[in-house]
């Protein structure tokens, strides 16, 4: 290990941490309405007023927990109050079982409600993360509740919208690997912030370690595939089911980490490693750098179009993972995973002009034209949370090291 080396990887995170915060902050909040805009322009202008209501459960979560990180600050806490308002005032779809819209409009006013339930579990973490901050019990109840609703909608319960499953379950039924993996994520803030309900996280983190590695994770292929049958069924006839993200596996392979850890499951860590190296290794674009959007599990045409676009949250995913596999085994392959996600994403998505990363490469590294630093899907999350993490695990490794 080169210490000076990763001591100056360090010092660029934390000034890039620093720009991507000041940049969310400047451009992003709604003085008027509240909560926060994310389809921002390169230069941070607001190119769509609507408005993300993922990202209104992020960015609340990603403030409150710098004030954990690096202790409060005024405007931190006030912006992740912000979004939990303008959540609370507009996001809730109350005449359906409390289930939370998908858009909203500036104001509030409802455009799109979506059947999977990703903004209820945002919802989730950024109250239990701002209960962590203030001890406002109001904020836990709220943090248990939409948790309990992601649980049981993942498991079979009616959905109070309405709108059923995504394909005919009489032609074809499925399982996904974001409901199992963002939910173990959920459960792993849950359970630091509500430890009088641990013996439930725990029970649940469990079941969601069984459902990836009994469906989704393939050895025999060297993959985890996003989408299989209910009973763990390769379903390669038709490219839906041999989709692989390397980005997903990557961010997933992190919160097997994290919970290997909290359960002191050292079979469970190496699995995990195994998740970790399986898309790292078949994600990584070997001409251009970086990480493939999507690839199939047999080397066929992907369907998506943007299936070679290079996107700044499995680079993310990469720089945290990487890291986190270093630290707790001290294998010199993952710290170069490391160097090699950071030199790739100090030379493409950073911006020193503007600051925040660019959303959205073409294979080759340029930008999209234009370029922008937000959308519906990107906003104060994933940029600042890998600094945050990568911040401190490289004070873990350089404490370890010394």
């Amino acid at each position: 290990m080169n210490r000076e080396k990763l001591s100056a990887w360090r010092s660029w995170i934390c000034a890039e941490l620093d720009r991507s915060v000041d940049f969310w902050l400047t451009h992003g909040m709604d003085a008027e309405n509240g909560g926060v805009y994310t389809c921002l322009t390169r230069d941070g202008t607001v190119f769509s007023a609507d408005k993300s209501v993922w990202m209104q459960g992020r960015c609340a979560w990603t403030f409150a927990a710098l004030c954990r990180r690096y202790g409060q600050r005024p405007e931190w806490l006030a912006a992740s109050r912000s979004c939990l308002d303008f959540l609370e005032r507009h996001c809730v779809n109350r005449e359906a079982g409390g289930r939370l819209y998908f858009t909203v409009t500036a104001d509030g006013r409802p455009l799109r409600q979506r059947r999977y339930c990703f903004s209820e579990g945002f919802y989730a973490i950024a109250n239990a993360e701002y209960y962590g901050q203030t001890g406002e019990r109001v904020y836990l109840e709220r943090a248990r509740k939409a948790y309990q609703m992601v649980y049981d909608l993942n498991h079979g319960a009616p959905d109070p919208t309405g709108l059923g499953p995504k394909t005919i379950p009489e032609t074809r039924a499925g399982r996904a690997l974001a409901d199992p993996m963002i939910f173990l994520n959920m459960t792993g803030v849950l359970r630091r912030t509500d430890p009088a309900q641990a013996a439930l996280y725990d029970r649940y983190a469990a079941q969601c370690v069984h459902d990836i590695f009994a469906y989704h994770h393939k050895p025999e292929l060297q993959c985890t595939l996003e989408t299989v049958g209910p009973g763990g069924e390769v379903q390669d006839a038709y490219t839906a089911g041999r989709v692989v993200n390397p980005g997903h596996d990557i961010e997933c392979s992190w919160f097997l980490m994290e919970q290997a850890n909290a359960t002191g499951d050292a079979a469970l860590h190496k699995k995990a490693l195994d998740v970790f190296n399986f898309a790292a290794e078949a994600g990584w674009d070997a001409e251009y750098g970086g990480l493939l959007y999507f690839i199939d599990c047999k080397g066929l045409p992907p369907e998506a179009y943007e299936h070679d676009m290079k996107l700044w949250w499995p680079h993310n995913e990469l720089l945290i993972a990487s890291l986190m596999a270093y630290r707790d085994t001290g294998e010199e392959k993952y710290l170069n995973w490391f160097c090699r996600g950071a030199e790739y994403c100090k030379t493409y998505f950073a911006d020193p002009d503007f600051g925040e990363w660019f959303g959205y490469l073409r294979r080759d590294g340029r930008p999209t034209e234009p370029p922008c630093k937000g959308s519906t899907f990107k906003g104060p999350f994933h940029v600042p949370r890998s600094l945050m993490m990568a911040d401190t695990l490289l004070g873990e490794i350089l404490e370890k090291k010394v």
